[in-house]
């Protein structure tokens, strides 16, 4: 898709809006920019899949009210993703902007956001920087922050009394955060710590790095086709024999599991959501979501859908009275939504508090190679960096 490319949800101008009154009829604007190409591109794409389906859910609306939703290609580059917000900003006019993938895309970006005293709500990564000293009434992270995910796996892996693990992560501001929530808990040796080009795909150096270290495990961070490719590259040089591979749930997910498929049997993911969590809006999601699209989704999907339902509760509740942005404010923080992945709310710095889980990937009773959860590693859990807000 080309950075000039838009949807915009026509029909929702078609849906009555029974719970809003007819004054309030302003159309909501939305501009969801996102990586929906390259290596990367498979995340930004199930997080709009996900997204687009609770819209199609909510009757095309957002909120009860018309909704205008713009969607672009950030092909992950800083200076295409910049003109975009601007076009956001100042033609569009969106009252709120999300979709982004990657903290080398958001970081440049939110400043000019909420300087135009516009929200952004992010359905995937959540930087240091915003969930502490750079907090911010008009940042929301509906997803995680960057650290909470492979800091689960660290505590995991010290729990589990493994003595000697191996650190790889893809050098970028994400990566780099992933490898530190996985120190903060971890209390075991590390033997080595490597950062590698964004969209590296030849590991063989790497591997022969870890192949002379002989870990007890590795930890690997490496996003979209780049962990793809290096978790074959890993089980092809028979690694998985001598290093077992642990990695976040975003690095083991329904996408990676259908590149890679037996090499990641056995493997286990630390997560805050699965696609076999029981609870009624979760099984709606997810059979909708495999019957319109002909596969499982992902957590980046169920992230998707959690940030726009959302959305839809904040607007409701404001009774689609979009100019009182501090009311908007706290209808969102309010967190009035059914989320997928059950209990959820929002700390004082907008960040969640929740719960964090280990799965495996496993072959079902249906012959397909997926994950299942196992068990809780952390409750009810608040990011490290909340005491660092000011809010």
């Amino acid at each position: 898709m080309s950075v000039r490319a838009a949807v915009v949800l026509a029909a929702a101008l078609a849906v009555p809006a029974l719970s809003v009154p007819a004054h309030a009829q302003e159309t909501l604007r939305v501009g969801f920019l996102s990586t929906l190409s390259g290596p990367g591109g498979v995340i930004g794409i199930d997080i709009r899949d996900g997204f687009n389906l609770a819209v199609k859910h909510a009757g095309g609306r957002l909120g009860g009210i018309p909704l205008d939703l713009q969607i672009t290609d950030d092909q992950l580059k800083p200076d295409v993703a910049k003109q975009v917000v601007d076009r956001y900003l100042q033609q569009h006019k969106s009252h709120i902007i999300t979709g982004i993938v990657f903290s080398n895309i958001i970081l440049p970006v939110v400043p000019a956001i909420l300087d135009a005293k516009t929200f952004y709500i992010s359905p995937n990564t959540g930087p240091n920087d915003y969930a502490g000293a750079k907090c911010h009434p008009n940042f929301f992270a509906a997803a995680w922050q960057s650290e909470d995910i492979p800091g689960a796996m660290g505590k995991f892996l010290t729990d589990r009394g493994v003595k000697n693990v191996y650190l790889i992560a893809a050098n970028y501001p994400g990566g780099r955060e992933n490898l530190s929530g996985f120190k903060r808990f971890y209390k075991g040796n590390i033997v080595d710590e490597v950062y590698t080009p964004m969209n590296q795909l030849d590991y063989s150096v790497d591997l022969a790095n870890i192949q002379a270290k002989k870990p007890d495990a590795v930890f690997m961070f490496l996003p979209g086709g780049m962990g793809v490719n290096f978790i074959k590259q890993y089980a092809a040089a028979g690694l998985s024999k001598t290093s077992q591979l642990f990695v976040p749930g975003y690095s083991a997910d329904e996408d990676t599991i259908k590149a890679v498929g037996d090499a990641l049997l056995g493997s286990v993911n630390s997560t805050f959501w699965g696609h076999d969590m029981d609870n009624p809006q979760n099984r709606k999601f997810v059979g909708d979501f495999e019957k319109e699209h002909k596969r499982l989704p992902t957590m980046f999907a169920a992230q998707g859908y959690d940030t726009a339902m959302l959305i839809d509760s904040a607007v409701r509740r404001v009774k689609g009275k979009l100019d009182d942005k501090e009311a908007l404010r706290r209808a969102i923080m309010a967190a009035d939504f059914k989320s997928l992945r059950g209990a959820f709310k929002f700390n004082r710095n907008q960040f969640p508090i929740q719960d964090y889980y280990l799965r495996v990937v496993h072959r079902d009773n249906q012959g397909r190679i997926t994950n299942r959860l196992m068990g809780k590693i952390l409750t009810n859990h608040q990011d490290s960096f909340v005491g660092q807000c000011k809010m």
